[in-house]
């Protein structure tokens, strides 16, 4: 039995979904940062640190996620659920996202690719599909 791949819709709208949460989590770490940092100013080192501290909150996010039932917020409310993902792929998924997610690319693979699948689902070997 087949699974039916959700449409492009419907996984472009789980992702603006899913900015406005990344936007709430990322005010949270950010004024986590600087109660930790001390200091309101956040320049230099200390703006290279924020960055990959939240690189790892929203891996951290998204791996539990995706691992724990393949689904984020976004996804269970547009009921769509990743399929085939064990931590490798899920961290490799991610990666991929990180860099093809805003450059667009990801969105304009799917417009070619056969499964409508994007391409970061595609290179992790992992599948979205359609909740039922």
């Amino acid at each position: 039995m087949s699974e039916a791949a959700p449409g492009l819709g419907r996984r472009i709208a789980s992702m603006l979904y899913e900015a406005l949460l990344l936007f709430a989590v990322a005010f949270l770490a950010t004024w986590v940062f600087q109660f930790a940092a001390g200091t309101a100013q956040i320049e230099g080192w200390r703006r290279h640190s924020l960055q990959a501290f939240l690189i790892a909150v929203f891996a951290a996010y998204f791996l539990w996620c995706w691992l724990r039932g393949g689904q984020t917020l976004a996804m269970k409310t547009w009921r769509i659920r990743l399929v085939g993902v064990t931590p490798r792929k899920a961290i490799l998924r991610f990666l991929y996202a990180l860099v093809l997610v805003p450059t667009g690319i990801a969105l304009l693979w799917a417009l070619f690719d056969r499964d409508r699948q994007f391409l970061h689902d595609r290179l992790s070997g992992c599948r979205l599909v359609l909740v039922q």
